[in-house]
């Protein structure tokens, strides 16, 4: 079926009071794998890229990105691209041409005036491409090796009323909030600001984003999702999925040399974990 768009999947999950799942690919397997998945339990999804992943791949975005497009154009669930967490803004700039619908803008590293500013500038530019601009405020930690904020640390999270002027001020389309969660977790130990969200809901009209998902459990993820987060963003799961799979397989077949057999292995483990967090999410 054609490309969906990360806009219209996200505004129906937060009018349902539920939220899509939005997967972080770096492989074709996780493309397939979280297509898979979401197929299996009948949901939309979104495939992301990431700024860190286009920089695996020699920093080349469209080997990745035309694969995706590809297998999502295939599918029996409506699939949309996002390009995740980019600070340049010659990546930006690619997005549109290659298939995506939506871009976070990742500005949050700077002071609040420059975040602003920089923001505001990607965001116009990204409107008249039609992109659908994500942004993030407050800072949630655990990116490029720096260690993830203590769940409770003050800057860990987000302010209501600077959240709404920002929004207000940027014109972004939606917002990643700070409640508590943090990038790159591999435990599933964080807990989530509820009364928080509750006032960022209240005091914004954009959707929410949840990210550094992998760190929340379950019945915190649902809770969130029922409580205003309308796009969950899930990376390290898949990559502990497909990692675990592969080491067992390998320990269980140390002659094994084909890599299509551990490689799907460990496809396989990541469509489970997708159709899991789906499920979850409502």
């Amino acid at each position: 079926m054609p490309l969906a768009t990360t806009g219209e999947l996200v505004t129906r999950a937060a009018t349902a009071h539920s939220a899509v799942a939005a997967f972080n690919i770096i492989t074709l397997e996780h493309v397939e794998a979280v297509i898979a998945g979401a197929e299996s339990v009948g949901s939309p999804v979104v495939l992301q890229v990431s700024e860190n992943a286009v920089k695996f791949r020699h920093g080349h975005l469209l080997p990745l990105a035309r694969a995706a497009v590809t297998a999502a154009e295939r599918a029996c669930v409506p699939v949309a691209l996002h390009l995740d967490h980019v600070q340049s803004d010659h990546l930006l700039r690619q997005a549109a041409d290659a298939g995506f619908s939506s871009v976070m803008y990742d500005a949050a590293r700077l002071p609040y005036d420059e975040n602003l500013a920089a923001t505001r500038a990607a965001a116009d530019w990204g409107h008249a491409q039609g992109l659908w601009i994500e942004a993030e405020l407050g800072r949630i930690g655990g990116k490029d090796g720096a260690s993830p904020l203590d769940a409770h640390a003050p800057g860990a999270r987000t302010d209501p009323a600077e959240a709404r002027s920002f929004v207000a001020d940027s014109g972004v389309d939606a917002l990643a909030v700070a409640i508590g969660s943090s990038h790159a977790m591999t435990t599933r130990t964080a807990t989530l600001d509820h009364a928080l969200l509750k006032s960022l809901a209240a005091a914004l009209d954009v959707p929410l984003v949840l990210h550094g998902s992998s760190g929340v459990t379950d019945g915190e993820l649902t809770k969130a999702a029922a409580g205003g987060i309308a796009k969950v963003n899930v990376g390290t799961a898949l990559n502990i999925a497909m990692t675990g799979a592969i080491r067992e397989f390998l320990a269980a077949h140390p002659e094994a040399v084909d890599s299509r057999a551990y490689l799907g292995a460990g496809r396989e483990a990541m469509v489970r974990a997708v159709a899991g967090i789906i499920r979850v999410l409502g």
